[in-house]
């Protein structure tokens, strides 16, 4: 368990899990359909997994060109009623092969927009990586062509993940489990 600014922060998948876990799945995805490959990042989770994925897709021999989406679910409440491009990508990705980065795959809405909107521009084919799947959230069929670990129900943060932007620095996932207790000084 660490602390880091005054939470307890109890590891889930560390660093070093993290790396071999990334190297695995460039190998996974070299295997794939990589025809001219575009790896677009959903931003803002993702983007510390889609930068060391894209290394280790270059360490597999692969030179994807790199883009960056913003999406977001709106609605009232908690409940979504759809998704929207808040910043889209610039690249033309007519009979090209996709690869949608993402941070969690959970209700898997935002990641089915993506994946239909790719399609909907002529894309030849369009895959899915995700660091995290949280199944039990699922509210689609959509499934991860690549998958790094399976994830508990669990708030996570870390490698990207935040709470209210703190905690993305942070070079494992992890979840937030408590105020630290301040050690009391003891009188003399």
């Amino acid at each position: 368990m660490q602390i880091v600014r005054g939470k307890k922060i109890e590891t889930l998948y560390d660093a070093a899990q993290i790396a071999r876990r990334n190297e695995e799945l460039a190998a996974q995805i070299a295997a794939g359909p990589t025809k001219d490959l575009l790896v677009i990042a959903v931003l803002k989770g993702s983007f510390i997994f889609a930068a060391d994925l894209t290394r280790a897709l270059h360490a597999a021999g692969l030179a994807p060109e790199v883009e960056f989406i913003t999406l977001s679910s709106y609605g009232s409440g908690t409940v979504s009623q759809g998704v929207k491009v808040i910043k889209d990508i610039d690249s033309d990705v007519h009979g090209r092969d996709i690869l949608l980065i993402d941070d969690i795959l959970e209700s898997g809405r935002t990641l089915t927009y993506a994946k239909e909107l790719m399609y909907e521009r002529g894309a030849r084919n369009v895959t899915i990586a995700v660091l995290l799947d949280k199944r039990e959230k699922r509210k689609t069929d959509l499934e991860a062509d690549y998958v790094g670990f399976e994830c508990p129900d669990h708030f996570v943060v870390g490698y990207g993940m935040d709470v209210a932007y703190a905690f993305r620095e942070l070079p494992f996932v992890g979840v937030v489990t408590g105020d630290a207790e301040e050690a009391v000084p003891a009188k003399v």
